[in-house]
This record gives structure tokens, sequence and C-alpha cells, in this order.
């Protein structure tokens, strides 16, 4: 693990997915949210960067309802039948003083082929910027949309840490 130190902040990261299925296409958002672990925030979208020398962590240590920085993707489907998935990956640098990316991807396809594809842009965004990559972590959601409205998330919180 690898901690930033930027002054006194801590950066840390997360990665979660989830399903969720609902009557409502934002209900069915926010059992998605909850089942990924990130329903007791409000999400801040943002951009595809991970900063240096963040540390990944299993559980978020803010305060339920603070504002949670993510990248993220979701889609949904009220077509029953219809398989839907969400990516998210994240490359992380040989050198700890580099960024890492991150990449979301969804579509009407399997979460096996969508991580596959996170994956391929982490490594062809890294290149672009000529940082060496130490590893990728990816993770992916799919489901088959049934009656009513069925969403699927991937996301990668980035947070100061309140430790």
């Amino acid at each position: 693990m690898i901690t930033l130190l930027s002054g006194n902040r801590k950066v840390f990261f997360t990665l979660g997915s989830g399903v969720g299925r609902a009557e409502e296409y934002i209900l069915a958002f926010d059992r998605a949210l909850r089942e990924a672990g990130f329903s007791d925030f409000n999400l801040l979208k943002v951009s595809s960067i991970l900063p240096p020398k963040a540390e990944f962590r299993k559980t978020i240590d803010l305060k339920k309802g603070e504002i949670l920085p993510i990248a993220y993707t979701e889609i949904s489907s009220n077509v029953e039948g219809t398989l839907i998935g969400s990516a998210v990956a994240v490359a992380l640098p040989e050198n700890e003083e580099d960024i890492g990316v991150i990449m979301e991807v969804k579509g009407e396809d399997s979460k096996e082929n969508l991580i596959r594809r996170a994956e391929e842009l982490c490594l062809k965004a890294m290149e672009d910027r000529n940082i060496k990559v130490k590893e990728i972590l990816s993770v992916g959601e799919d489901a088959i949309a049934e009656r009513g409205f069925t969403c699927v998330f991937s996301g990668v919180a980035i947070w100061t840490s309140q430790e």
C-alpha cells in the first residue's frame, strides 16, 4: 500500500460495483449504489485521474452524507431480457510519483468483456502518458433487465482520508 502525503493530506481509493432492480429508475440506481457501497454519500463525479501515491482501501472512512469524489459509470434498462453491464479499471503506475488513470465503460455486454475493455483503455492511456504500469485493478457488474428498471453501477471513489 502507498500513502499520499501532500501536506498532511492522505488520499485513498476504493472500487465497487452493484446491481439494483426496482419499478422506478432512481430507486434502481439507489439500490445499485447501495450494493456497491456508495449509497450513503453525496457523489461528486470526477474525471479519471488517480492522484500519485494513492492507497487502496476496502471501506470509506468518511461520515455518511459527506461529498465523495468518484469516477463512475452506470447503465439502466427497462427492456426485459436485455443484458447490461458496466466496469471500471484503474492503472497503477510503477513510479509512485506518477498519476494513475481510471477508465469507465458501459454497454449491452458482459462484465468480462467490459472489464477487459476498461483495462485495455487504461493501458493505452498510460502509454499515451509514457507512464509504466505496475498493476491494473478492475471491477464490473452485469445483469439481465427484469420487469421494471435494472441499473448496473461501477465506480472508483477517491477521497481525502479523515485519518
